[in-house]
């Protein structure tokens, strides 16, 4: 039976589902086929291209971009510091800063050796710029006679010679600040024949204002574009743009706000008969803009307008089925939609988020080859597609041949190119063959485009990329025109052996945890309801485990009982050695991924944690006992150390007896079974106590392990509040406590441990909180501060020992930085943590939230930002507190609260010897782009994890061990290599081997060398 329209558009969206993450020798084995070139037209093609790399090597005396990579490879350090300089250099306000910058930048790389060596003029400029730059910011005594003549100028001058270089970067690189100069110069000699799509370009929306500003420059760029249709210009949108939350989780705030705005501007641009292009994105949201665009191309007003038009990527294993989607739209809504197709913007982002997620597979290709395959196939079905108007995206000079040879005479498409790049490309093919080609030109000012230029540079430069094998003299033809096909065909469509997958990431030792897409709107959805109900035998289960522990009111003789059974199954659990124990381990990380369902809905629905935080806590205990396991396998067998010959020492690691494992409720789960299982791997047994809060995931775990294997009596559940800890710690039997939780109770076990003087002394592992601070200086982008600052203050409530609690800003960026803030914080959703949408849930219980509310109404005075929060629950609002100093902050308040004050530029050192004199020394952040103000921090910061440009949050198991010092607590770093040594007891044998009848192993040597 024929597929209608409908049918096609939904045969289309299932097969783009069902290719999502599906391995990467399938989806290519069918594109290999289609991109595969027969010897005849491999020959014409191969022809072809070498003619055009002849014209691109011809055209770089004026392709600056070219002669850019050309003179600065990225792999030197000349270039990464030009790039790392251009990436920040014009939006740093203040000269002490900038001249830091400089320094940083410039100071260790050989600009001289590069001064007039360009065969561009532009070039040329920028390097004499830098030149300059480095001599006065060089130590050497080469720079000494250009330091003297230039010595009244100074450091202004420096500024003032390396801002030239970065807007000279700019200029070239941005089609004009204004969509007016965008125009204007599209009507330049070097543009003739060319047409733009216009982008007003900046980074994706923080806040609703962001979103609003974006909206009127796409509005104003259409008006703009429309008064001259003549020239056939289009504009080039970005959804992210257009709304703060343009997330899956958020879906039915985003879409149908989405859908009306481009509506909007797709009718302006209706109207004016002009061209309208939705950019494509991160893979993860590739399903809401194919809703968002389904839904404008069957608007009634805009039908009989064929200037609809989005992009896809070719490196995304859903890209053919993409266009098969875009042709039945096309065909459904009786127009062609216009598809540019693209190699991909944000490859090792991805790489790296699916990595960071655990989820099964990635949603892209591997390999630069295999992405190649998959344009070159899909190119072919959009050439033959009868409702797509095709537009091609590219530098390489063998995908253009290509396409030329399989569009034949039709000249029904057209090709692009960045604005900057490919110049030589397609001057010919436009001017003398009459092909159509548009140039993708960004508009906007410098200062927040050249973050932009350096991601599009590094993307060009990639050693892999086309625009980098042109620079490189030292590729031959052959090796750059080589056939991707061929290269893909020849290791069987295989992943890269670079890039294990997410399961792989820890190596073969140890398997990744497992994660879950909750990018995938129909398995957040399916999450979702599981997360909303208990069934009733999950409650038996744990409610039956919670009752055995609690059959009497007399809490120190229940304790006393627990240590009792502990101690009695030590020496058999001692003695089943290590091995044994990491199995019982790994069947316990097992047996919690096979019970994450109920494991996530007791998080949600106990401990109050949003869905994610769920997600985030199974996996960090599933991490925990396989990272404990490894570990214990190659650390924790016999050594034979060295020493004089007749003599045998051995050094053996055993447990110590019966250990107190006191959790919080914060981790109920990965703290709680983290503290526990490394006490059990490493031959102890364990009273196990649970924050009274939490219980019941507690009891789950509890049985989850002895279904694993470890006896009862070796893992024991005690349940209790204060008074059963402080039970449990008195009994002098117990050979260790590994706590976490208050610097107070922390303090009172400690004194407990030490004032019966008849006791053994036994070691604490205490993990307690801290005044986490986060330094951003002004060389910072100031949306990923803002980024990182909501998600380390507000996500888990604040509720986590590492959650940021004091932001300290550079003075001269504070006003910007907090204004995107207070915008950021609109944008948080505050309710059930068993709702998707939530961002931040409620606080733990009654204590906490009288405790934060009553401390935030005192503070109100000094609010910058509060948001809404519902009335009904322990709902405390997300809110950010000026202070005057550092120092006003005396204490940490575990929750939703954010204090804020500033710096002063040229006083880090001193800032951060002010955060040290809180004498907590947890959690620490900086952002900044000066290497050398990192290496400074690290030096001088008093805390266990310090975090260089990202968030505070969300420590890795065995890639950052977590722990402080100070108040902050004893150390080891949980989740580290020397963690579980401090369970054990060391105990060495020295054996006199000579002692019965002489060192046979000596007087049994025969001679060498003889």
């Amino acid at each position: 039976m024929a597929i209608g329209p409908s049918d096609a558009t939904a045969t289309a969206r299932a097969e783009i589902s069902r290719l999502f993450r599906m391995p990467e020798p399938d989806v290519l084995s069918g594109l290999l086929k289609d991109a595969r070139l027969d010897s005849g037209e491999r020959a014409r093609v191969e022809n072809r291209a070498l003619g055009m790399l002849a014209e691109l090597r011809s055209a770089q005396s004026s392709g600056w971009v070219n002669q850019f990579l050309q003179e600065y490879r990225l792999n030197t350090s000349e270039g990464v510091a030009l790039l790392s300089l251009a990436e920040a250099f014009l939006r740093v306000p203040d000269p002490e800063t900038a001249d830091l910058l400089i320094a940083d930048k410039l100071g260790n790389a050989d600009w001289r050796a590069h001064a007039g060596k360009s065969h561009s003029k532009l070039v040329n400029s920028a390097t004499w710029g830098l030149v300059i730059g480095r001599a006065l910011v060089s130590d050497s005594s080469q720079a000494s006679i250009l330091k003297k003549l230039i010595a009244r100028a100074g450091e202004p001058f420096v500024r003032q010679a390396v801002g030239a270089a970065m807007r000279m970067m700019g200029e070239i690189f941005v089609m004009g600040r204004t969509i007016e100069e965008a125009i204007g110069r599209m009507k330049k000699p070097e543009n003739k024949g060319f047409t733009a799509s216009f982008d007003m370009l900046g980074e994706a929306a923080r806040t609703f204002p962001d979103a609003e500003r974006y909206f009127r420059a796409y509005e104003d760029a259409i008006h703009a574009v429309g008064k001259v249709p003549e020239a056939g210009h289009s504009i080039s949108v970005k959804l992210s743009a257009l709304h703060p939350r343009y997330e899956v989780a958020q879906y039915d705030r985003c879409v149908s706000s989405l859908i009306e705005q481009v509506e909007a501007l797709a009718t302006l641009a209706a109207n004016y008969g002009i061209a309208f292009t939705i950019d494509a994105e991160e893979t993860e949201r590739l399903e809401m803009s194919l809703d968002i665009i389904g839904t404008v191309a069957a608007l009634p007003a805009l039908k009989g307008w064929d200037g609809l038009g989005m992009a896809i990527q070719a490196y995304g294993k859903r890209a053919r089925p993409t266009i098969a989607w875009a042709d039945a739209v096309g065909r459904a809504t009786g127009r062609r939609i216009a598809a540019r197709l693209v190699k991909g913007a944000y490859w090792d982002s991805e790489i790296k988020r699916a990595q960071e997620q655990g989820l099964h597979e990635y949603p892209l290709f591997t390999r630069k080859a295999a992405t190649d395959v998959s344009y070159l196939a899909c190119a072919k079905d959009m050439l033959a597609a009868p409702n797509i108007y095709p537009a091609f995206a590219t530098h390489n000079a063998l995908t253009v041949a290509t396409i030329l040879k399989w569009a034949g005479d039709s000249r029904d498409f057209e090709f692009q190119r960045l604005h900057g790049m490919g110049e030589g490309l397609y001057e010919k093919l436009v001017r003398e063959e009459g092909y159509h080609t548009r140039i993708y030109a960004p508009v906007g000012g410098h200062r927040d485009l050249l973050a932009y230029l350096v991601r599009r540079l590094l993307e060009n430069g990639a050693n892999s990329s086309f625009v980098h094998q042109l620079a490189d003299e030292q590729m031959t033809d052959a090796e750059i025109l080589a056939d991707p096909v061929e290269k893909i065909a020849a290791v069987g469509g295989t992943r890269h052996p670079g890039i294990p997958l997410p399961k792989d990431l820890f190596g073969p030792e140890r398997k990744n945890s497992e994660g879950i897409d909750l990018n995938d709107r129909a398995i957040l959805a399916k999450v979702a309801h599981q997360v909303s109900f208990v069934p009733s035998e999950v409650e038996g289960r744990s409610r039956g485990r919670i009752s055995t522990s609690l059959d009497t009111n007399d809490e120190g003789g229940v304790a006393q009982g627990f240590v009792a059974r502990a101690l009695s199954a030590y020496p058999a659990w001692e003695a089943a050695g290590v091995d044994h124990r990491a199995a019982c381990l790994d069947r316990l990380a097992d047996l919690l991924e096979q019970e994450r369902d109920a494991l996530m809905r007791i998080a949600v629905q106990e401990a109050k944690k949003t869905i994610p935080d769920a997600l985030g806590e199974v996996r960090e205990a599933v991490d925990f006992c396989r990272y404990y396991a490894q570990q214990a396998r190659d650390h924790l067998q016999p050594l034979e150390l060295p020493g004089p010959t007749g003599e045998r020492n051995l050094l053996r690691m055993e447990g110590r007896g019966a250990w107190v494992c006191i959790a919080p409720w914060n981790f109920p789960l990965a703290i709680f079974l983290g503290q526990v299982a490394a006490a059990l791997v490493t031959g102890n047994t364990v009273v196990a106590k649970p924050a009274p809060q939490t219980p019941e995931i507690a009891a789950y775990a509890v049985g989850l392990a002895h279904s694993a294997g470890i006896p009862e009596d070796a893992l024991v559940l005690a349940i209790g509040g204060p008074e059963m800890g402080a039970a449990l710690t008195a009994d002098p039997r117990i050979a260790g406590v590994a706590f976490t939780g208050s610097t107070a109770t922390a303090k009172r076990i400690a004194r407990t441990l030490l004032e019966d003087e008849d006791r053994p002394i036994v070691p604490l592992i205490a993990e307690t909180g801290g005044i986490n601070a986060m330094i951003v200086d002004s060389t910072a982008l100031p949306e990923q501060v803002v980024q990182d600052v909501v998600t380390s203050a507000f996500r888990s409530a604040g509720q986590r020992c590492s959650a940021l609690r004091l932001l300290v800003l550079q003075e001269e960026i504070a006003d910007r930085t907090l204004e995107m803030l207070a915008g950021a914080m609109d944008t948080l959703v505050v309710g059930d943590p068993a709702d998707p949408r939530t961002d931040v849930g409620p606080v733990i219980d009654q204590g906490a939230y009288d405790r934060l509310m009553t401390y935030r109404e005192t503070q109100g005075d000094r609010w910058i930002k509060t948001v809404d929060a519902p009335r009904d629950g322990l709902f405390v609002p997300p809110t950010a507190i000026r202070l005057d100093a550092i120092e006003d902050l005396k204490r940490e308040w575990f929750g939703p609260i954010l204090h804020v004050t500033t710096w002063k530029a040229g006083q880090l050192e001193d800032t951060i010897r002010r955060v040290n004199r809180s004498g907590f020394g947890l959690t620490m952040g900086l952002h900044s782009r000066i290497a050398r103000s990192a290496d400074d921090v690290e030096q001088l910061a008093r805390v266990g994890n310090l975090y260089v440009n990202r968030s505070m949050i969300g420590a890795i198991v065995g890639s950052q061990p977590f722990g402080g010092e100070g108040l902050s607590g004893t150390g080891p770093k949980a989740g580290g290599p020397h963690y579980l040594p401090r369970f054990c007891a060391e105990r060495v044998t020295s054996t006199d081997t000579t002692s019965s009848g002489g060192n046979a192993t000596l007087l049994s040597l025969n001679d060498v060398g003889l």
